[in-house]
């Protein structure tokens, strides 16, 4: 029952930093799926990527319900998604046969890695405290930024936004347009990711609550929660500014490498 209530609460916290930071879930669902699926010791050796299948599984309704209330409110802006979310398809793709390739403490290191140089970036480099003029993505970013993006997203389990709100925001759009055009971005790593591991982990785990790596109890629970979390975000939490935004952002960012660390 306790178990129950934590995963709930969990979930809860993932719908609220959906809405509020364009995370789908993996920020939150990863570090937590780790320790949960570690602890039990269930699945030797695979806690990580369980952790890793189970987030991209969450992010399909959490970031798909959330793009389509962030669509209603007004907060997509089609030129922040289109073409960018097609590389990225492309990217995901590739990214979840990788991390079937790599150990599991391999893609723990790798995730940890990812979040140190992404809070140094958004803390050492101009261009995301305080917003720049307006800039089009380039060619260049589209091409190789947005497959790159895919595969890391997809990799880690992480949805992306980590790399598409700090690149839209140095292109100069507001924190409430980036993190709302991260939900939608984050879908085809989702989509693409979860199948891939499904496939993946077919003949890998045993039990029914598992399809492939990922653990349909824990996403159940989750998803259930998370829309309750998004619903309460969108009607109760006050609307915050611009660059407090941006740094209350960071700030979830090192406590997020703070519990995967731990």
């Amino acid at each position: 029952m306790i178990e129950t209530l934590v995963i709930l609460g969990a979930g809860f916290i993932t719908g609220i930093t959906t809405i509020l930071f364009g995370f789908g879930g993996g920020f939150v669902v990863v570090p937590f799926v780790y320790h949960l699926v570690a602890a039990s010791g269930e699945q030797s050796g695979q806690a990580m990527h369980i952790a890793v299948a189970t987030s991209t599984a969450v992010m399909i309704l959490n970031s798909g319900y959330a793009t389509f209330t962030n669509w209603r409110s007004g907060n997509l802006l089609r030129e922040t998604i289109v073409p960018l979310i097609y590389f990225i398809g492309i990217g995901a793709a590739l990214g979840a046969f990788a991390s079937s390739l790599l150990e599991d403490g391999v893609v723990r290191l790798l995730f940890v890695i990812y979040m140190l140089v992404t809070i140094a970036d958004c803390l050492f480099r101009q261009g995301f405290l305080v917003k720049p003029a307006r800039a089009v993505l380039s060619k260049a970013t589209l091409w190789i930024g947005g497959p790159l993006i895919g595969v890391i997203a997809t990799m880690l389990g992480v949805g992306g936004s980590v790399l598409t709100v700090p690149l839209l925001r140095r292109h100069g759009y507001e924190m409430k347009h980036c993190v709302s055009a991260a939900n939608p971005l984050s879908i085809p790593v989702a989509v693409i990711g979860a199948l891939m591991y499904v496939g993946l982990g077919w003949k890998e785990m045993t039990g029914p609550q598992y399809l492939g790596y990922v653990n349909l109890t824990i996403l159940g629970l989750l998803v259930a929660a998370g829309i309750s979390g998004i619903l309460f975000a969108k009607r109760w939490l006050p609307k915050v500014n611009d660059r407090l935004h941006a740094r209350i952002y960071v700030l979830l960012l090192i406590l997020v490498l703070i519990a995967i660390s731990l």
